[in-house]
């Protein structure tokens, strides 16, 4: 080989290394993947302006997984897309999570399902929920079974793929798994009904524990073993001293105390407590100021940090964690 053919391959080895040390040096500095937690909602049956139905988004890697589906849940999507979450654009809403089937958390289920199709969605929405879950999905679809043919077959020309559901009814254990997440659903023990769940999202980067409605019976211990998001519902102590017994049996049969949830928070240990869904049963439905005073957001807050030294706020709407 000549000395100009040393000299052309001696070239292109310094540009293959200089190309390698590039791709190398971008790898490392480049941001690692950031979970996201947004409240959707944070709200209770309480038909409160500030707060939409219970519903939370975990993204990851530009992709949204909705738990929960309470009043407002699509509009609260975009409200959060507007703020910077790109992944919660309405027509990205596929993939959903229910705790079970009361009606605060599945009265935006057809905003769920409907809205974002009308957007452009073209895949069916793959929801995972408990058993009744697609008994509820069939009557939905049925009651709005004149709306979808306007649509499809009228000047709309809407697509006939993205108003469907594909239903998992599941139980406890990994219910789902792709390239960015698993999710596990454990039982939550609300009241009641037969299947409610919590659920666990492990990511590249945090486990977050999502406990539902739920009593200190329910299987979050085991869930959230120094995890970094615990998100849980609570009531007062003090709005439980002025409900009726009647209230106050329901609130110990199907939700936490502020102490109970103290005491899981010192034995779980999580790097976040994120309070949501404050529950003020008997106290909303008997309407007395000094009741709803107790039961306040401050007032929880008091109770728990009386009674737990870790990180811990109360959710809001639009709140990203």
């Amino acid at each position: 080989m000549g000395n100009a053919g040393k000299r052309q391959m001696l070239a292109v080895v310094t540009l293959l290394f200089v190309f390698a040390w590039h791709s190398v040096s971008f790898a490392q500095s480049a941001p690692a993947t950031k979970t996201q937690v947004v409240m959707l909602g944070t709200g209770t049956p309480l038909p409160d302006p500030d707060r939409s139905g219970p519903s939370t988004a975990i993204v990851v890697n530009g992709t949204g997984y909705i738990v929960d589906a309470g009043t407002g849940v699509v509009r609260r999507a975009a409200a959060a897309r507007d703020k910077g979450v790109k992944a919660l654009e309405p027509t990205n809403l596929r993939i959903a999570f229910l705790t079970h089937l009361h009606a605060d958390h599945t009265l935006g289920l057809p905003d769920l399902i409907l809205t974002p199709w009308i957007m452009g969605r073209k895949e069916p929405l793959e929801l995972y929920g408990p058993s009744g879950t697609r008994e509820m999905v069939e009557h939905i679809l049925q009651a709005y079974d004149v709306d979808i043919k306007i649509r499809t077959e009228g000047l709309e020309h809407s697509n006939r793929t993205g108003y469907k559901v594909n239903v998992h009814e599941i139980t406890p254990g990994v219910v789902y798994k792709d390239a960015n997440i698993t999710v596990k659903a454990f039982n939550a023990y609300h009241g009641s009904p037969k299947n409610t769940f919590g659920y666990r999202f492990e990511t590249p980067d945090r486990v977050i524990v999502i406990a539902g409605d739920s009593t200190p019976k329910s299987d979050v211990l085991q869930n959230c073993n120094e995890c970094d998001v615990l998100i849980h519902e609570a009531y007062t102590q003090a709005s439980f001293e002025k409900v009726s017994p009647e209230w106050k049996q329901y609130r110990e049969m199907f939700h936490t105390s502020t102490s109970q949830l103290a005491e899981i928070a010192n034995t779980a240990k999580p790097h976040l407590l994120v309070l949501y869904h404050r529950g003020n049963a008997g106290c909303d439905q008997a309407r007395t100021r000094d009741c709803r005073d107790a039961g306040s957001e401050g007032q929880m807050l008091q109770e728990i940090r009386e009674l737990y030294r870790g990180k811990v706020v109360a959710g809001h709407d639009l709140d990203v964690f």
